[in-house]
């Protein structure tokens, strides 16, 4: 048995606990997703909302390009998050079985 390997395992099951939320927290991946979501979600409504509002006369047209540059942050941020998810996905599957 080669002892690096033992050293390895040591070190990776004393690793566990730290990779493990705090206690009462209630912070789980799940949570912070669909809060991620709603977010988002909340950003595409205002800039339609200020869109609108600018149209028709109501705002003024550099809240227009502050809440378009917004929304078009929050789409780069959520295609990049996409494309990690897609890449650490396709490297699940290149693992040896």
């Amino acid at each position: 048995m080669d002892v690096r390997s033992l050293f390895a395992a040591q070190k990776y099951a004393a690793s566990i606990p730290n990779m493990q939320p705090a206690p009462g927290t209630g912070e789980t991946l799940q949570n912070r997703l669909a809060e991620s979501a709603t977010d988002f979600a909340a950003t595409l409504r205002a800039a339609e909302e200020t869109a609108q509002a600018t149209m028709t006369g109501d705002a003024d047209p550099h809240a227009l390009v502050t809440a378009l540059a917004q929304s078009e942050l929050a789409v780069e941020t959520v295609v990049a998050v996409r494309n990690k998810v897609v890449e650490a996905y396709q490297e699940i599957l290149r693992m040896p079985v």
